[in-house]
């Protein structure tokens, strides 16, 4: 019984008898069909089996023939195509939402010191009196700004006012975009990441997201390269002039960290990283939420009474 190949690429599947000339062939108008086609074969041609070897060698040179070439465009451009779409997962769109919240910060940082100077023009005194960027913008537009009699600011006219006070109305536009993006990002961190989001936040997770790449790359760093993350610059300077090392990242954004004594952030970096490691292992694998717990875990590890004792107050 003479031995009969079977062969599946791109655009079909094929048999092949033991002198590598083909016998039969059933072409894909999409990959998904490959399944069905190649058991449809198996019944109608027994014993079928892989070519292996120099019989593999034959098999693809077989399709060296330029008939070929047109199907093979075709479906590796229909490929392509899926590829993309298949691409753009929850994490993705997590990147890119942290991203351009960053990128509004940036803006309206700009922007704020503009405006600041330029109204400062008209009355400077207040624009020492406000700190609070948000703030500062809200009463400018509600015209709660009083002037000093004796103010050293010049008696500007509407005309020379009105491109202050819209400058003003796109920052604020900003603010409130910010946080629609905030909200956004919020929703996209509690269906793809919830652990994560409850020990780091949404803003702190999708920094470590967005700076490893993908969900599936940080479920696979080591806590001790997530304690790290965003303190690149300062760990190159170490490695180059022996600067100090670096405890932690963004992870100096945490509220852990702020309220608590100096001398303790780097233990908390390292028992944050070490919740966050396991918290985004059990996101990718889509296990229980257990996020509460773990950060229950860092609070009661590093509660006051605790920091109190460890520094002999």
């Amino acid at each position: 019984m003479h031995q009969k190949y079977i062969f599946s690429n791109i655009i079909g599947t094929f048999i092949f008898n033991e002198h590598i000339n083909l016998l039969d062939k059933k072409s894909f108008k999409n990959i998904e069909q490959k399944q069905k086609i190649e058991k449809e074969f198996e019944k109608k041609y027994k014993n079928l089996v892989k070519p292996e070897g120099k019989e593999l060698e034959k098999t693809l040179s077989f399709f060296k023939n330029k008939e070929f070439f047109n199907d093979f465009h075709k479906n590796n451009l229909e490929l392509t195509k899926i590829a993309i779409k298949e691409s753009v997962k929850d994490d993705i769109l997590i990147i890119q939402a942290i991203n351009n919240i960053q990128e509004i910060d940036k803006s309206v940082n700009i922007l704020i010191k503009r405006l600041r100077e330029w109204y400062a023009l008209n009355n400077p005194e207040f624009e020492y009196l406000v700190e609070n960027q948000e703030k500062f913008i809200e009463l400018i537009l509600k015209k709660q700004t009083k002037k000093e009699k004796d103010s050293m600011g010049a008696d500007l006219s509407k005309e020379d006012l009105e491109p202050i006070m819209s400058l003003a109305k796109q920052v604020d536009g900003l603010f409130q975009l910010r946080k629609e993006q905030e909200i956004y990002l919020n929703k996209m961190m509690e269906k793809t990441c919830p652990n994560l989001l409850a020990i780091a936040g949404s803003t702190i997770g999708a920094k470590l997201i967005e700076q490893s790449g993908s969900l599936k790359n940080l479920m696979e760093f080591p806590a001790s390269t997530i304690q790290l993350l965003g303190a690149e610059k300062a760990l190159f300077r170490h490695m180059k002039t022996g600067a100090r090392t670096p405890k932690y990242g963004f992870l100096h954004e945490h509220p852990l960290i702020s309220q608590n004594p100096r001398n303790l952030h780097g233990k908390i970096a390292r028992t944050l990283a070490d919740k966050i490691s396991l918290a985004v292992k059990v996101d990718y694998f889509k296990g229980k939420f257990i996020g509460d717990k773990l950060l229950k875990q860092v609070e009661d590890k590093f509660s006051k009474k605790d920091t109190i004792i460890k520094q002999g107050i």
